[in-house]
């Protein structure tokens, strides 16, 4: 008999879910070891994290760029809750922050949009056989930042790094939210908001909304698509 584990779909295309669902059904007619039944489906980071909570899913197939809380923030705060379920990061992105900033919060894999099928199959199989998978488009991104660090030329980084709740005021205020909306997002006040948008502000030494826009997009934090 084979045996079947839970998923969480996360996507900001409703299109792209609809293929994953498919495809992930089609398991079990495949002759695979493990079924998957999808459980849920979320279409950003902060509905992910509630769901995930909610069904505590074995697997979570991770989109990254995503309005509101992104991949990376998503997966950060649902392993701190949830560390045995495994995040499979699917991104069109193959760009070192994005990369690095999802191995960085616990993705046990990261493959790219335009893989086959059978590469995801064979990403789900290693990483319920506890390995880690890379889609081959990628590993040479992480091989390199992998000597840039070791040589000491990885990216500069913020003296002081961002914390998990500045990370996400910084995603909010890339994608032009106001204080008032910020704060109705986060269950916070504008004066905490304010205080956040401060620190930022210090710990990165940029002053210009324009300039923090910039670092939230060279930093993997949004996109804007």
């Amino acid at each position: 008999m084979t045996d079947s584990i839970r998923a969480l779909l996360v996507d900001d295309h409703q299109i792209v879910r609809d293929g994953l669902r498919s495809l992930l059904s089609k398991r079990a007619d495949n002759d695979q070891r493990v079924s998957v039944d999808v459980v849920a489906e979320a279409s950003d980071g902060r509905e992910a994290v509630r769901l995930a909570k909610a069904h505590q899913p074995d697997l979570i197939v991770m989109d990254i760029a995503m309005p509101s809380l992104n991949g990376v923030e998503a997966t950060r705060q649902i392993l701190r809750d949830l560390p045995e379920t495994k995040v499979l990061a699917l991104s069109m992105h193959a760009e070192r922050p994005f990369v690095r900033r999802m191995l960085e919060a616990g993705a046990v894999a990261y493959l790219l949009k335009d893989c086959a099928f059978n590469e995801l199959d064979a990403a789900i199989d290693s990483v319920l056989d506890g390995d880690v998978y890379l889609s081959p488009g990628i590993t040479g991104v992480v091989v390199t930042d992998f000597v840039a660090r070791l040589q000491g030329g990885s990216a500069q980084v913020a003296s002081k790094p961002l914390t998990p709740k500045e990370r996400e005021v910084l995603q909010l205020l890339a994608e032009g939210k106001s204080s008032k909306e910020m704060a109705a997002v986060l269950h916070v006040s504008i004066k905490t908001i304010e205080t956040h948008r401060q620190n930022i502000m210090d710990k990165l030494a940029i002053r210009t909304i324009a300039e923090l826009t910039k670092y939230a997009v060279r930093e993997g934090l949004t996109s804007l698509e």
